[in-house]
């Protein structure tokens, strides 16, 4: 594990990296609508990465993929706060763990993501909700640019501080190596250009953004253009403040991943009404509330700082490279 002087700035070394951004191939982008490549993962693996509450069976409301963040594994990441929570209300949900703690190609482990969402919609019946926090809140939606036939399984995709745009404090903060993944959330990098080219969202989906103007981690998500939000495409849209709910919100990166109440409340009303998050219908007593549902205040302090441990530990992540994975050829239209 490596030694950090500050949780910050060891956070900031883990999860970011900087380099140039490569151009587009010949031809540009893929069309929306060209079929997905095969999954290069074997099939074993990818089964072996979906763990559930239960099995999923027909009826009911949808079941809900949770997806963790860079550096996270899903059981430290949502055990102590989601897991519980839907537990609670009595809902089905898969956690996906992705390669080497979501420090690998974020290309693979879309294909994980690809994977899970046609697993859990083959046996619920119907399509899946997914959130996802920082990086899980973001491989989703490669998933669902390159590989179509995923569009018809997904009804809501929430993402918590979502890294959509990538940041801009990873432009600056690796000059020599990375984690794959961290090379591919800067906010120039070529991953970052090819999921957000054609198309954003697409029709059918209803997205919902919560994040935090006080984010340290994906920046800027202040201002009028925040990195995390949506902006194109057919989908429906909502990108939602933690402080356009509760305006004295004081939620980070990491907390709004994990136990803020309001970050929670956002999406939990994406999740019970049709469409995106309405800000308007969430009750402003969440305001108050120190905890989201799920988190058990007797041991939220020694959960949290095992969550946070995880976070930097780097003892589980992807060999760290010289420079951003090259995109895979089905990104293109020339391929």
């Amino acid at each position: 594990m490596r030694r950090c002087v500050t949780v910050l700035s060891c956070l900031l070394v883990v999860l970011l990296g900087g380099a140039g951004t490569a151009a587009a191939g010949p031809g540009g982008y893929a069309p929306l609508d060209r079929r997905g490549p095969a999954l290069s993962v074997p099939a074993d693996q990818l089964a072996a990465s979906l763990h559930c509450n239960g099995p999923i069976g027909t009826g009911g409301r949808a079941p809900v993929l949770l997806v963790p963040g860079t550096t996270m594994d899903p059981a430290v990441g949502f055990s102590w706060n989601y897991e519980r929570a839907f537990d609670a209300l009595g809902w089905r949900w898969c956690a996906v763990t992705l390669p080497a703690d979501a420090t690998a190609d974020i290309q693979v482990a879309g294909e994980y993501v690809v994977s899970a969402l046609r697993t859990m919609s083959r046996q619920a019946g119907q399509r899946v909700d997914v959130v996802g926090w920082s990086q899980g809140g973001m491989v989703g939606r490669w998933a669902l640019r390159f590989w179509p036939d995923t569009r018809a399984l997904v009804d809501d995709l929430v993402g918590l501080s979502p890294s959509n745009h990538g940041t801009t404090v990873a432009d600056l903060a690796c000059r020599d190596s990375c984690t794959p993944a961290n090379w591919q959330q800067r906010s120039i990098s070529a991953f970052t250009a090819a999921l957000n080219s054609r198309a954003e969202t697409f029709a059918g989906i209803s997205y919902t953004v919560a994040y935090t103007r006080l984010d340290e981690i994906v920046v800027p998500n202040a201002g009028p253009t925040p990195s995390s939000a949506l902006r194109t495409g057919a989908g429906q849209i909502a990108n939602v403040a933690t402080q356009d709910v509760c305006p004295l919100n004081t939620a980070d990166h990491f907390a709004i991943g994990s136990y803020d109440p309001v970050g929670y409340a956002i999406a939990l009303d994406a999740l019970t009404h049709a469409g995106p998050a309405v800000p308007a219908r969430i009750s402003r007593t969440t305001c108050a509330q120190p905890f989201q549902p799920g988190v058990d205040p007797a041991t939220f302090a020694t959960d949290y700082a095992a969550f946070l441990s995880y976070a930097v530990d780097s003892d589980g992540d992807a060999a760290k490279t010289p420079a951003e994975p090259a995109l895979r050829p089905y990104v293109f239209a020339g391929r």
